[in-house]
């Protein structure tokens, strides 16, 4: 009889009851089955397959900026020798009358191409005396002394360039048809060589800059006389440098304005 009443005050089994059981069986935290349920349930492992696929496409993407890095150095070196290359042909733009800059004045191919076999020669010539030209020699050659130099500047401040004009006076001291002087990055317009500034001028070759010493190369068609004095004149223009270069410019603050 105690029996029976015990059994007759159990709850009875309702479905969500069920459900709940089902849930915990099936690992689900006690969640009814449904959406939320398959949310939290375990998620299945990435394949292989997947991470095989994740290791292809991070070696592809360091392969592509590899290979973008290589391109952008190989194009810059390539426009710095460029830049290099046209710069030590031409030399600097020319400036106008009123200091505006312009395009430098260039040769015609033909013209260029014979300078360039004049000087090959002329090379070829110096090494069949076992000797080093006089332009490419650590040391100016010393078969001219300078005897007065006379020098006028014109500066444009506007665009930061010059023009200028030198006048020196030689004495021959060795006889040679070569003045090499000290140039680097000048445009250089005329050059005359007259003997005694008064005399019959002396005719002018050709004329080069030799990068490789920054030295500038005139070449006359006769031997300057010795113990005969010249007068050597050049003109030119060049940029007013931003560096410790030649005729250079610098800068100052003062009360917070840069002069």
């Amino acid at each position: 009889m105690a029996l029976e009443e015990k059994r007759e005050k159990r709850p009875p089994v309702t479905p969500m009851m069920i459900e709940e059981e089902a849930a915990l069986r099936n690992g689900s935290r006690g969640l009814p089955p449904g959406p939320w349920a398959e949310a939290a349930g375990p998620r299945p492992r990435t394949t292989e397959r997947h991470i095989a696929v994740h290791k292809r496409l991070v070696l592809g993407f360091a392969v592509s900026i590899l290979a973008l890095l290589a391109v952008t150095m190989i194009a810059v070196l390539l426009s710095v020798r460029f830049e290099e290359c046209g710069a030590a042909a031409d030399g600097p733009p020319r400036a106008g009358g009123n200091g505006s800059l312009s395009g430098a004045a260039r040769q015609p191919p033909a013209a260029e191409e014979e300078e360039e076999d004049e000087e090959e020669d002329e090379e070829e010539e110096w090494q069949r005396r076992r000797e080093l030209p006089p332009w490419a020699r650590p040391r100016l050659p010393r078969h001219l002394r300078p005897l007065h130099y006379n020098l006028m500047l014109s500066a444009f401040m506007e665009n930061f360039t010059f023009s200028g004009e030198v006048n020196v006076q030689l004495e021959v001291r060795n006889a040679s048809r070569y003045i090499v002087l000290h140039a680097h990055r000048m445009h250089i317009e005329a050059v005359r060589v007259a003997e005694d500034k008064l005399a019959g001028g002396v005719r002018v070759a050709r004329t080069f800059f030799y990068p490789q010493t920054q030295v500038f190369v005139v070449v006359l068609n006769r031997s300057l006389e010795v113990e005969r004095s010249y007068n050597l004149k050049i003109i030119y223009n060049a940029l007013i440098e931003n560096e410790l270069l030649g005729f250079f410019r610098s800068s100052y603050v003062l009360h917070g304005e840069r002069r």
